[in-house]
């Protein structure tokens, strides 16, 4: 019955009217009264919970401003560019111009010719391409280049047949005209050997030609009497031969023995050219080649040759023409 003791309607006794909770919950609050808040002191309560500010992945655009090159400048990127390009086009015209002279220095073949072997910076270009392992078969490379080794024993033949009549001029001055017809025949033989009967004949073995052959066998025929008539030795014909040599010796025994040796030298080149003679027909006969086919190489050669097209277009232009003015 206790809880009926207590009057209500007595007055209260050390009643506290502060000691509400809720009261004393403010007045002990850690939050400084407004009066003394500072906002420059560093505050661990309400500044440490204050919310930050949300990123965004965007960014604001920003104009920039335009800025348009001055006519210098222009003017000089427009010169920088045209010298660029001139650079450029006279490195290709040098390229060309290279490529050129390559393809003239090349043969028929389309490789570089490499004889007679030149150095680089002669003002002369080889004029011929001559590879015996290459262009000839192995059962012709022999004879080949035994014609190729006969060609060069009769140049320096001939140079010596010239130092001879040189000599026998200078002890008898009465057959200068052999000194003279020595000079002769060293320019005119020296190239003319080579082109008329050995490269013939390098190309008969290279591409089995019946008209090089037969071209060969006549120019050849005739360079086998030159070299009897040199061994010979007909008095002031320019060739230091047998009978020179012994009308040598009657006015000098040292011109008489110089000449002896080119004389030698005259008998094994004629020799020389009847065995090699006979040894190319031997091929000759065994590759199947006829006088019918070197006729039909020499056909086909005259009419696919840019010489002859242009010739006869040529006629046959003028021919038209003159019928044309005939008919006016």
């Amino acid at each position: 019955m206790s809880e009926f003791d207590n009057n209500p309607f007595a007055d209260p006794v050390n009643v506290n009217p502060f000691n509400d909770p809720s009261v004393t919950q403010a007045t002990h609050s850690t939050v400084e009264p407004v009066d003394q808040y500072s906002p420059f002191t560093k505050n661990d309560g309400l500044a440490t919970h204050t919310t930050p500010a949300t990123t965004s992945p965007y960014q604001p655009a920003v104009l920039q401003p335009s800025t348009e090159p001055s006519p210098q400048a222009t003017a000089a990127a427009a010169q920088a560019n045209l010298l660029r390009q001139q650079e450029e086009l006279e490195r290709k015209a040098a390229e060309l111009d290279r490529r050129e002279q390559e393809l003239q220095s090349r043969g028929p073949t389309g490789k570089e010719n490499n004889w007679p072997p030149l150095p680089k910076n002669f003002p002369i270009k080889p004029c011929f391409y001559q590879d015996f392992a290459e262009e000839i078969p192995q059962e012709y490379q022999r004879v080949c280049k035994m014609m190729y080794y006969l060609w060069m024993f009769n140049c320096v033949t001939l140079f010596l047949n010239l130092l001879a009549c040189l000599a026998f001029f200078i002890t008898s001055p009465s057959h200068g005209i052999d000194f003279g017809l020595s000079i002769l025949w060293f320019f005119i033989f020296t190239p003319c050997s080579f082109l008329c009967w050995y490269r013939p004949v390098y190309k008969a073995f290279r591409s089995d030609s019946s008209f090089s052959f037969f071209f060969f066998f006549f120019v050849f025929f005739v360079q086998v009497v030159v070299f009897i008539i040199q061994a010979v030795g007909i008095p002031y014909w320019g060739n230091s031969g047998w009978i020179s040599t012994i009308n040598a010796f009657s006015a000098s025994k040292a011109v008489g023995g110089i000449m002896v040796i080119v004389a030698i030298l005259f008998t094994m080149c004629a020799v020389t050219s009847i065995v090699l003679l006979k040894m190319v027909h031997g091929i000759y006969r065994r590759t199947g080649a006829s006088f019918l086919k070197a006729q039909q190489e020499f056909s086909q050669g005259v009419f696919t040759s840019k010489g002859f097209q242009t010739a006869a277009a040529g006629a046959a232009s003028s021919a038209a023409q003159g019928a044309f003015r005939g008919n006016n």
